[in-house]
């Protein structure tokens, strides 16, 4: 039991944040003051996470379900490659550490690198996204169930190959201006790590089509896909959120989730800038006559994609 008279998050304060941090000060009684610092970083995003699930009180709560579904949220980040593997299992280590400083025992938690998982470095299936007839009905259904947001980051996804957020966040107005005047849109909002280095994707027929839907989609008097009243977090990531309300449409149409509309840009644009498949669709690795052309396509996947180093176009399109 914490220092404080309210019992709400184990007696150490009423807010989930601070609880947490007088809860890491006393647990290391009062020292290692840069381990302290870490975990009390790594649990502000727990507690605002939770803060979005509607938790207030740990106490009150199950625990160890409650860890189990934050441990989901932080593997869906890392799939869509909004974190690092190894940033998303320090996150779990936070909290199962700060959980027994709360608790006083370490009954509750969890194995970082099982709840997390590996992301393989090199794809060895085909993105059930590459099929363009399927995203588009599966954005039917989404649509049908009024979700027209989760189709509209779903098709944004496919045809311009962004993250989740990207797509959420991405300035819709000023996109439609750019395709007009430039044949390209320049990813800058909601980008990894709030990169700001110009990133253009071009822009298709069916590219066109796509964001023309999601400025139809677009909420009154907002410039992307959050309304004015929302946060990107009541849309992205609570719980009943609309994205994550989508997961269920999405995978009976055979797709993923969100992620695997990437992916399969990805593949789409080494078709279209190699002439062939990508080496996952094809399952046939490039020949020694292909390798340039090949290197060529990845490097430029790989600045559409946002992404700083080549090697990490494998686990999209599949190895060299």
């Amino acid at each position: 039991m914490g220092k404080y008279a309210s019992a709400r998050n184990f007696g150490f304060g009423k807010q989930l944040a601070y609880a947490g941090r007088e809860a890491l000060r006393a647990y290391y009684a009062d020292g290692h003051y840069g381990s302290v610092a870490a975990h009390s970083d790594r649990w502000n995003q727990f507690a605002h996470w939770a803060k979005a699930q509607g938790i207030r009180d740990l106490a009150r709560v199950d625990q160890q379900a409650t860890l189990e579904r934050y441990a989901a949220h932080v593997a869906s980040r890392v799939q869509d490659q909004a974190i690092s593997v190894q940033y998303g299992q320090n996150l779990i280590s936070t909290v199962n550490v700060t959980l027994a400083a709360l608790r006083g025992d370490d009954r509750v938690r969890l194995s970082p690198a099982q709840a997390v998982g590996r992301r393989s470095q090199v794809r060895t299936q085909a993105p059930g996204s590459l099929d363009r007839a399927r995203v588009s009905q599966a954005a039917t259904a989404l649509r049908a169930a009024g979700l027209g947001r989760a189709a509209a980051v779903l098709e944004l996804a496919r045809d311009f190959g962004v993250r989740r957020e990207e797509a959420v966040k991405a300035d819709l107005g000023r996109w439609s201006w750019e395709a007009e005047r430039h044949g390209a849109v320049n990813v800058q909002d909601g980008t990894k790590g709030g990169r700001d280095a110009p990133r253009w994707v071009p822009m298709t027929d069916q590219g066109r089509e796509t964001l023309a839907s999601a400025l139809a989609t677009r909420p009154a008097g907002s410039p992307n896909l959050i309304a004015p009243h929302e946060t990107y977090a009541q849309l992205a990531i609570a719980r009943e959120s609309e994205l994550n309300r989508a997961r269920e449409i999405l995978q009976a149409h055979g797709l993923p989730g969100y992620h695997d509309a990437r992916a399969a840009y990805a593949c789409s644009r080494y078709q279209t800038l190699t002439g062939r498949a990508s080496p996952v669709v094809s399952g046939q690795r490039p020949t020694a006559t292909e390798r340039e052309s090949d290197r060529s396509a990845r490097q430029v996947i790989a600045e559409e994609l946002g992404h700083g180093r080549l090697d990490v176009v494998a686990a999209y399109i599949g190895g060299r």
